[in-house]
């Protein structure tokens, strides 16, 4: 182990601690045990003490140069000794480098969390007493890039994902100095050993059929095998990219956003009764019954103008919407709707909500790509199995 002798310059040291506050102390103190561990280092460099003769020396001093180093007590300035061929190096850059890293780790967990550029400033400024710009800021969120786009286009063939949840949200972009709304295509999925993974993420311009087959495309050009059902809304250019990507692939239709659609069409007053029958349409434990208490409704309701809407929208996505039921019954819940992406979706906009409008198409990318692995770790990966 090593062995250090200080030589303190307790004048220095004793001005420090009477006139100052105590982060000065404490900064005075590493500076003096940092210079001194240098200081060491050379020596056994050299294999030579100072002012000792030697002939096993392996080369010279060469005096000293300042070096100002940020940690994250501030910045400090070391007299960093060298030596006359220039191949010494001190390991203390190297070893305290931790504490910058774990800086810039900090800043983009900040930044990743939802914390605005011009508060992750302010914070490292009184953490460190160092003001840095926004700009340097922007700069390090770039050093996710190649996390999240490795993320991103990792294989898909080392398992079989026989539920696929897919939905699209929206986010404001500036591009050719104007602010336009781009389309978020997120893609998350159940394993065949039951638990939930997110697949990945694509950037376009607007949601359509032409959109959406790209998305498939590039998860099937992964390793995505077409799954037993995909769960989705009901947007046309969705459902026809489905049917199109994934050959006997099932579609689901969101049973959530389905009866939501049939109940915004039933007039407010004196509807208590249908809308109890539709809750126990979806309430049936087997296909059979949900199919004859749908009869049943359509037949009690069917010549009532005023329930004539609601009923052609129950009539029209009924079958798409109870396809969960073909499946066994511990799995149902989770796969009846997109309410699991929904959630996610939430944290997503938690987090845009701070910035609003991204720079330009690869932040937008870098952040929601950053957000996802992240939920992945802490939230579906701490969970080994589905549960309700």
């Amino acid at each position: 182990m090593t062995q250090l002798q200080f030589n303190l310059n307790m004048e220095l040291l004793k001005d420090s601690v009477m006139n100052s506050n105590i982060e000065t102390v404490v900064k005075s103190a590493i500076v003096l045990v940092l210079n001194e561990f240098m200081e060491k280092e050379r020596d056994d460099y050299l294999n030579v003490s100072a002012y000792e003769r030697s002939m096993e020396r392996h080369d010279y001093r060469n005096g000293y140069y300042d070096r100002e180093f940020t940690m994250s007590i501030g910045k400090i300035t070391l007299k960093v000794p060298r030596t006359r061929n220039g191949e010494f190096s001190p390991t203390v850059f190297e070893k305290y480098a931790r504490c910058d890293q774990a800086l810039v780790i900090s800043m983009l967990e900040m930044v990743i969390n939802g914390v605005s550029t011009r508060k992750v400033t302010h914070i490292v400024e009184q953490l460190c007493g160092e003001s840095i710009s926004k700009s340097f800021v922007s700069s390090l969120t770039q050093k996710l890039d190649p996390i999240v786009n490795e993320w991103a286009q990792r294989p898909l063939n080392t398992t079989y994902y026989p539920f696929l949840f897919v939905d699209a949200m929206y986010v404001k972009v500036r591009e050719d100095q104007r602010v336009v709304s781009k389309a978020i295509y997120i893609a998350t999925a159940i394993t065949k050993n039951n638990t939930r993974e997110i697949l990945g993420l694509s950037v376009d311009h607007t949601e359509n059929y032409d959109s959406w087959s790209r998305f498939f495309q590039q998860l099937k050009s992964r390793g995505l095998q077409s799954p037993k059902l995909v769960i989705s809304d009901a947007h046309q250019g969705l459902q026809k990219a489905i049917q199109r990507e994934f050959i006997g692939t099932t579609w689901q239709r969101c049973n959530v956003h389905f009866k939501r659609n049939i109940i915004e069409k039933l007039p407010k007053k004196d509807s208590a009764e249908i809308r109890v029958m539709i809750k126990r349409i979806f309430e049936a434990v087997t296909i059979e019954d949900v199919r004859l208490f749908k009869d049943e409704l359509m037949s009690q309701f069917g010549n009532q103008p005023k329930y004539e809407k609601a009923l052609a929208i129950l009539d029209e996505g009924f079958e798409d919407t109870i396809q969960y039921m073909n499946h066994p019954v511990e799995v149902r819940c989770h796969i009846r709707s997109t309410n699991s992406l929904e959630r996610l979706n939430q944290e997503i906009r938690r987090r845009e909500k701070v910035i609003r409008i991204f720079p330009n198409t690869q932040s937008a990318f870098r952040l929601v790509g950053a957000v996802l692995m992240q939920y992945q770790e802490t939230t579906y990966n701490k969970k080994k199995t589905l549960t309700k």
